[in-house]
């Protein structure tokens, strides 16, 4: 569609579907990150965000397992997070036959943003998201069968398969297909060390699976909370939410790629999670397992993530998240060294990776 068109067809949308007129004119396209989906703001005084999606938006761009949903995730965990008095950004109209959805604009002061402008506030950032994500997963958990029905989250989760899937995405991408194209370190593994890395993985993968379940939003980081102008924190991006353990999310926040943090301040803010969780109702949790499972957890996301960011400039042509491989691969060495009990698989990873060693 030529631009001209697309322009006039998003700006009459929210014409049509806003609560408010806008007073002023506007119209950009807002930067994307690895995502399917496009984002338009329109309008100002009131300005609107225009998500526009393909027709596969129902079907994740993360691997979940289970049926393709009936009902657009992003929608679908809107419902459930809103019920639970989250901040998200309020849906004004959604055209499923068009892909098209008015939102209320949140803004551009990310927490990485807000990070940045006010590092002095560091402590006062993370405990406000310590404290939200804590809350959070307490009222999950407290939450209703009739609360939790229909929510698709509850339908899906980190077993087994989607850890070791995930772990070996990060063989297929961030070690194999990296080392073919001529990064640093990588090469294709021997039979041998294939047969070995696959008993690693699956015992780590079981390992992680049979930790406690609840409420994940998969992905709660730094560009993906919200600072609005009423203050406040916002939630984004939570559409692959589904079933893992507590300290998934804590893995996203504190061992963030975009924002690298220190030993003594993660294990504080793992403290105040502690504390905060306990005391919107959640149970006491032991803080030496508590804090090994983060680390074990550590090392699954952040392979993941490190894969994953090779995937997305290897095959979506996009390599503007290259930059955050070693920074994950930092956090992964760091937890690795901490756990003595996956010696064995450190000493094969640091072979073909040399962030690792």
């Amino acid at each position: 569609m030529p631009e001209t068109e697309q322009r006039a067809r998003l700006l009459a949308f929210a014409a049509r579907h806003a609560p408010a007129p806008s007073r002023g004119e506007g119209f950009l396209k807002l930067k994307g990150d690895a995502s399917n989906r496009s984002y338009y703001r329109v309008g100002a005084e009131p300005s609107y965000i225009v998500m526009e999606m393909p027709a596969s938006a129902k079907a994740s761009e993360e691997k979940t397992g289970g049926a393709l949903p009936t009902e657009l995730p992003f929608v679908n965990v809107h419902r459930y997070l809103s019920a639970l008095k989250v901040r998200v950004p309020t849906i004004h109209f959604y055209d499923e036959p068009a892909g098209l959805m008015l939102l209320e604009d949140l803004g551009d002061r990310t927490f990485e943003a807000a990070l940045l402008q006010n590092p002095s506030k560091r402590a006062e950032l993370y405990g406000t998201a310590i404290d939200l994500l804590a809350a959070l997963r307490a009222r999950a958990e407290r939450s209703t069968s009739a609360e939790r029905a229909g929510c698709i989250a509850f339908e899906r989760a980190f077993d087994v398969t989607l850890f070791d899937w995930e772990l070996h995405h990060f063989r297929e991408w961030g070690l194999e297909a990296r080392g073919a194209r001529g990064a640093q370190g990588g090469t294709l593994l021997s039979p041998t060390e294939r047969a070995e890395l696959d008993g690693h993985f699956k015992a780590l993968a079981t390992q992680l699976a049979a930790e406690p379940r609840g409420f994940t939003h998969r992905d709660y980081q730094s560009r993906n909370l919200m600072l609005p102008s009423d203050d406040g924190l916002a939630v984004i991006d939570f559409q692959d939410a589904l079933l893992g353990p507590r300290q998934y999310d804590l893995v996203a926040l504190l061992r963030d790629s975009y924002v690298e943090l220190e030993r003594p301040f993660i294990e504080a803010q793992l403290d105040r999670y502690l504390h905060a969780y306990r005391a919107a109702g959640g149970i006491a949790l032991e803080r030496e397992a508590f804090i090994q499972c983060f680390d074990l957890l550590t090392v699954q996301r952040k392979l993941k993530d490190a894969g994953r960011f090779e995937f997305i400039a290897r095959v979506k042509g996009n390599p503007g998240f290259l930059p955050y491989v070693e920074p994950s691969l930092r956090y992964v060495r760091d937890a690795l060294a901490r756990l003595p009990s996956l010696a064995n698989l450190r000493a094969l990873l640091a072979r073909h990776t040399p962030e690792l060693r």
